[in-house]
């Protein structure tokens, strides 16, 4: 067993699985304390570091290309600090911390793991249900559906439409940007409705605008990443080669026929005509609000 223990957490590898544990101060962040211990298979690894930085070191996993659903929801946009696989070192521990780096990397030669991009999550997300409070609203996942209760502050035209329920059958994608005190982040559910819509995260029903505090709104990324865990793989062979354009046409996704989108725009219209009918909208929030459905459709 090669094991480091810092005060930003614990790594311990026993020659199989490498066990990430985050570390109890308070300088770690909300989002790896709430994620909890990450059990990371060997064949799951492509690489690890040990870098020298100003005052203390930094030991760094590198994954495996679609080897694990918080890396694929997040796309690299997490903050290095909340970042699970990034374990900063204490200056006068790092024998233990190059340790276990040199057991990682000797362990991947003898197992010969390949480097090669996965097409299956090697890695589970975190477990469902799961719910987190943002500043836009409530959203939860129970692992067949997805239910947003919209907060006070949200904008009106989504209180009034009241929770927004999807299912995984019309999930298209998960799209998450990270709130980062200079600029508002967003979790967006695209459905096969939704899929052309490029309305603004405050306008739009079907995703959480993240714009309060920056250490929690982080929080939605759990949602993200046990969302993208039980959507199909992005790299499976019929999606990479649709990708390329190999599959048949008979096999390749179509996209909705205008007529179809066409409907989404005129329900949409109906709905917010009828909450401006019925005085849940002023004369200036519906004339708002539809020209933002306009432009985005």
């Amino acid at each position: 067993m090669a094991e480091t223990i810092q005060r930003d957490g614990t790594w311990a590898f026993d020659g199989d699985t490498l066990r990430i544990t985050p570390g109890l101060h308070r300088s770690v962040p909300l989002l790896r304390r709430t994620y909890g211990e990450i059990s990371v298979p060997l064949v799951a690894v492509s690489g690890v570091v040990l870098e020298a930085a100003r005052g203390h070191g930094r030991l760094r996993l590198r994954l495996r290309e679609g080897a694990d659903p918080l890396l694929q929801a997040t796309g690299g946009r997490l903050p290095d600090a909340a970042d699970p696989y990034r374990l900063t070192v204490d200056a006068d521990r790092t024998g233990a911390a190059e340790y276990v780096a040199q057991e990682i990397r000797r362990a991947l030669l003898l197992d010969r793991v390949p480097q090669s991009r996965t097409e299956a999550y090697l890695l589970p997300g975190p477990p469902v249900p799961v719910s987190v409070r943002t500043s836009d609203g409530t959203v939860s996942f129970d692992g067949t559906r997805i239910r947003i209760d919209w907060a006070d502050t949200s904008e009106r035209v989504k209180r009034a439409t009241g929770p927004r329920i999807i299912t995984m059958g019309d999930l298209v994608r998960v799209e998450w940007l990270p709130n980062t005190r200079h600029e508002d982040g967003s979790l967006r559910f695209v459905t096969r409705e939704t899929v052309f819509s490029k309305l603004p995260p405050d306008k739009d029903p079907y995703a959480l605008d993240l714009w309060g505090s920056a250490r929690r709104d982080l929080l939605s990324a759990l949602v993200a990443t046990a969302v993208t865990a039980r959507l199909p793989h992005p790299f499976t062979r019929t999606a990479a080669a649709t990708a390329t354009g190999q599959l048949p046409a008979s096999a390749t996704p179509a996209a909705p026929p205008a007529s179809d989108h066409h409907d989404v725009l005129l329900r949409r219209l109906r709905e917010l005509g009828l909450l401006h009918r019925d005085g849940v909208l002023t004369d200036e929030e519906f004339a708002r609000t539809k020209a933002a459905v306009l432009r985005g459709f």
